[in-house]
């Protein structure tokens, strides 16, 4: 079954890299609407925190899965770990993808980065893109979140 997920990543550096996962046609794409469009985030830039917050949140309605895509500067993203926090406090199921070893549009690769500090803490899993099995690792994640959810629902009805 299809999920739609979201991605998250550092726009400025790896829009491009990012299009590459997300027209990979593997998965029902969805990211914060400048994905496309760098003049959408730049104007909700202009006005301040609470609109970008704001179109992060609406993107993320009807999502079940988060993909960070983890690029050279990622984990030191503020949006980026909003996204993730966002995506926790709706029950996403939770990866992250290093995405440092695909070409840019000038055709270059880029440094491994860090991984996001909430995502290892949370011990989600990370993978390196490898263009064939992103369909699996989503629905992994998406069952372990499942899996989670039914856990603390089970918790919660013994107290």
């Amino acid at each position: 079954m299809a999920r739609r997920v979201f991605f998250s990543f550092h726009y400025q550096r790896d829009v491009w890299r990012a299009s590459i996962v997300r027209n990979s046609g593997i998965v029902d794409a969805q990211a914060a609407a400048g994905f496309a469009d760098a003049s959408i985030w730049e104007e909700a830039k202009k006005k301040g925190d609470a609109a970008l917050k704001k179109m992060i949140d609406d993107a993320l309605i009807g999502t079940t899965v988060t993909a960070v895509l983890i690029g050279a500067e990622t984990a030191s993203r503020i949006y980026v770990n909003y996204e993730i926090d966002k995506s926790i406090e709706r029950g996403n199921g939770l990866l992250g993808v290093r995405i440092h070893g695909l070409k840019n549009r000038d055709g270059n690769t880029d440094f491994s980065g860090s991984v996001p500090a909430r995502l290892s803490a949370g011990g989600y899993s990370i993978y390196t893109w490898d263009g064939e099995k992103f369909g699996e690792w989503v629905d992994a994640a998406y069952q372990q979140a499942q899996e989670k959810k039914a856990r603390e629902a089970k918790s919660f009805g013994r107290w």
